[in-house]
Order: structure tokens, then C-alpha cells, then sequence
């Protein structure tokens, strides 16, 4: 009976600390928690298509910039956590990471000017004198009511780099399962100066992104080979990926002229409202480049002196038609733009009268790449087969990050990244 009681014990301490452990797990997602805030875009200052990352120690410096629709300005901070590879918080505290206080206020907001939805555009760079950062690694930023700092507005991410190894990536549409057909495969190689990396089996993994999305990421932890100070990642099916398509592309640059992908746009008070040319899927047309921003955007009022405060909210509607019945599963818009929406908000509706799809989202004034991506049901990764199809000639981006935990360390260092384009 003792040994039974032991054993007992012993389960269910274990089945605790499992319990505890998922439940610790922190959401790290890029997330808009507050339905007033929109078109947030956080990207290297001067680069507004680049990746949000810069270098450790340097003068570059990253710019985020939103607008909060109401008719009053609100003050408000930001603040940031230090995050490993999985962009779960690492152990350091914020001393260790940060110089200074770990919040400054955004100082740099202005009211909309000429618009029929009121709104306060905001902007600020960082690192600034306020606040130096001390580490590499991955970075959530939080922007909060300076008042109450626990109303997270909403929470983004961005990575800081040492660059102490080389990263070299290579694309192929002759993958390890089909020949110039529907997937792309990466590949990748880590040099490093001797001695700077004792165990790479050990110490890296690699963070791999297509098209800066979430949802089909992949870490990987073990190379194919190790020699001499070089680390070859290669033949990992885990780094074959649908090749996808070109994003589509619409804009509502100028309410009072034809845009690129909109039928028409007219007002309704209190809001213009945009119908973007009807969609249908591309699975089983043939493969048409077009020239994109691998699914970003760009706002942009064509009469504005200043897009930022000028740009109007327009109603954007949009609508599939599909030509067969899909799977069990959902539809969802996807871009940059969706980045930190509800789940809710960008999931395309059935129209049973007319046998269409559709999904209004507010939008700033500007230009537009997005997709429709299947979800089966049970599913969490977006698939481009049923509806966009999978062309091995798109042309995409894939962002490969790599991650250094020497022994004895107490986080994940971000020592490197490279990116190469499938298709050039």
C-alpha cells in the first residue's frame, strides 16, 4: 500500500507541475486589444518594408506608428520584455536588458485633419535616450494608458541582432517530395569565427518565416551537418513549404477617382465604404507574376499632403466567389494589416442567397496586399492550396533567424539572420 500512496504522490505532483507549466506559458502573440486601434506598422526607420529588426549597439532604430480613433487623445507608454527563440519571457529582468527606466511616453501624436472618422495618429523611434537596449534576442513591446499600465492597447514584436555569425539561405523550387510543382525548400548555412560556438547541436536553433507570418513558422534545432565552423541545415522536411501565390493587390488611394482592385468607393455617413473587385480562387489557373510587397502595406492618401493625419477610414469590402464546395474549415483574410486582429474580425462569412464569402474590415486610405487563406476545421496553420494555389514560380520571402544558448546562459542570443527570395 505504501509504495501504491508513493506512487501516487509521485503522479500527481507531475501531473501538477505539467498543468503548471502549460498553464505558465505566456501569449506572446502580435495582438490589437483594443478594437480602436488600427494600422499598426512597426518597421525600420526609412525602411517601411523592411523586417523589424536591427542591430545590438548601433544607431538604427525602429519606428511604430498607429492611429487610435476617438475624438479625444489619449496619453500613452511603452514598455518592453525580453523574449527567447519560442518568444516565451527569458529570465533576465528588465535591468539586464534595458538602461534606464523600461517605459517612456509616446510624446508624438497628432489629431486627424479633414476626415470624417476622427482620429490621433501616433509615432515614435526607438531605441532613443530614454531607453538604450542591452541585449539581443527577441523583444514584445507593449503600448499601454499611461494611467493605467495594465489596459495593454496593444502588443507587437521586434528582434535585436549581435550579427556574430554569417547566414547564408538558399530557396529551391526541386524540393525533397516534388520537382518544380507546390512546395519551395529552404536551406541554410551558419558560419562562425572558431571558438565563438562550442556545441551548435546544442547551442542554435533557427527560426524560419515566409512571408513574415506566424502561423506557418518553423523552428528548427538539429543541422544536417556540422564541419569545421560551419553549420548546414538541408533536407529538413520540416523546410518545405507551400509555395503560395502572389498576394493580390487593391488600393483606396483617392476616394474621388478609379483605385487599383475597387470597383467603387462612396460615402455613407459616417464612413466611405470601398467594394474591392469580386475574387476568385487561382488554384487551377495558371501561374501570373505581379509584382508585390509579400503582403504589406502602405498607407497613402493621393491628396494628402500628410498621409499620416490626412488618410481617411474607409469600410473595405471584400468578397470570394468560390467555384467549388471547400472542405469544413474557415476562410481568412491575411496580411500585414491582419497582423493582431481578432481571429473574428478577418474571417470571411458564407452568403448562403449568393453563394459568396465575404469581410468588411475598416482600412486607413493606402495600398494593399493580401491573400485568402483555408483553415480546416481542427487546423491552426493557413493553407493557400484550396484557394490561391500553390505555384512553385511565386516569388517569396523567407526570413531565417538564428538563435545562440551557450552554456550557462540565462537566454537565447539573436546572432544572425539572412533572407532569400523563392523565384529570383
Amino acid at each position: 500500500p505504501q509504495p501504491m500512496l508513493i506512487r501516487f504522490y509521485s503522479i500527481a505532483v507531475c501531473l501538477v507541475l505539467a498543468i503548471s507549466a502549460f498553464a505558465q506559458r505566456v501569449d506572446t502573440d502580435i495582438r490589437i486589444f483594443n478594437k480602436n486601434i488600427h494600422s499598426l506598422k512597426i518597421a525600420p526607420v526609412d525602411k517601411p518594408y523592411g523586417v523589424p529588426i536591427i542591430a545590438l549597439g548601433s544607431d538604427e532604430q525602429l519606428n511604430v506608428n498607429f492611429d487610435l480613433i476617438d475624438y479625444d487623445a489619449h496619453y500613452l507608454r511603452y514598455s518592453i520584455t525580453h523574449c527567447n527563440a519560442d518568444w516565451q519571457p527569458s529570465r533576465l529582468i528588465d535591468s539586464e536588458f534595458v538602461s534606464g527606466f523600461n517605459q517612456a511616453d509616446i510624446t508624438d501624436f497628432a489629431q486627424s485633419e479633414g476626415t470624417f472618422t476622427h482620429y490621433f495618429n501616433y509615432n515614435f523611434t526607438f531605441p532613443n535616450d530614454d531607453m538604450q537596449i542591452l541585449k539581443s534576442g527577441n523583444y514584445l513591446l507593449k503600448v499601454s494608458e499611461q494611467d493605467d499600465p495594465d489596459n495593454v492597447l496593444f502588443q507587437t514584436r521586434f528582434s535585436v541582432c549581435e550579427h556574430t555569425v554569417n547566414v547564408a539561405v538558399e530557396t529551391t523550387s526541386r524540393t525533397d517530395i516534388d520537382y518544380n510543382d507546390a512546395h519551395q525548400q529552404v536551406s541554410f548555412e551558419v558560419t562562425y569565427k572558431p571558438g565563438t560556438i562550442q556545441n551548435p547541436y546544442q547551442e542554435l536553433k533557427a527560426l524560419v518565416t515566409q512571408n513574415s507570418r506566424t502561423d506557418n513558422a518553423v523552428m528548427v534545432e538539429n543541422p544536417l551537418m556540422v564541419g569545421g565552423n560551419k553549420v548546414t541545415y538541408d533536407h529538413n522536411p520540416t523546410l518545405i513549404f507551400n509555395a503560395g501565390n502572389e498576394y493580390r493587390r487593391m488600393e483606396t488611394v483617392n476616394v474621388n477617382a478609379l483605385n487599383m482592385g475597387v470597383s467603387r468607393i462612396e460615402y455613407f455617413e459616417p464612413y466611405y465604404h470601398a467594394t474591392v473587385n469580386p475574387d476568385q480562387p487561382r488554384a487551377a489557373t495558371q501561374y501570373l507574376y505581379d509584382q508585390t510587397q509579400f503582403g504589406r502595406f502602405t498607407i497613402r492618401n493621393a491628396e494628402a499632403n500628410d498621409s499620416h493625419t490626412q488618410a481617411d477610414y474607409i469600410i473595405t469590402h471584400f468578397t470570394l466567389e468560390p467555384d467549388d464546395m471547400l472542405p469544413k474549415g474557415k476562410i481568412y483574410l491575411q496580411g500585414e494589416f491582419t497582423q493582431g486582429l481578432s481571429p473574428s474580425a478577418t474571417q470571411l462569412r458564407y452568403e448562403p442567397e449568393s453563394g459568396t464569402y465575404t469581410c468588411d474590415i475598416m482600412l486607413k486610405q493606402g495600398h494593399y496586399n493580401y491573400q485568402y487563406l483555408f483553415v480546416p476545421d481542427g487546423g491552426k496553420v493557413g493553407l493557400t492550396s484550396y484557394i490561391e494555389g500553390d505555384k512553385y514560380q511565386t516569388i517569396n520571402e523567407y526570413l531565417v533567424k538564428i538563435y545562440s544558448h551557450p552554456m550557462g546562459e540565462r537566454y537565447d542570443h539573436f546572432v544572425g539572420y539572412g533572407v532569400a527570395y523563392s523565384g529570383k
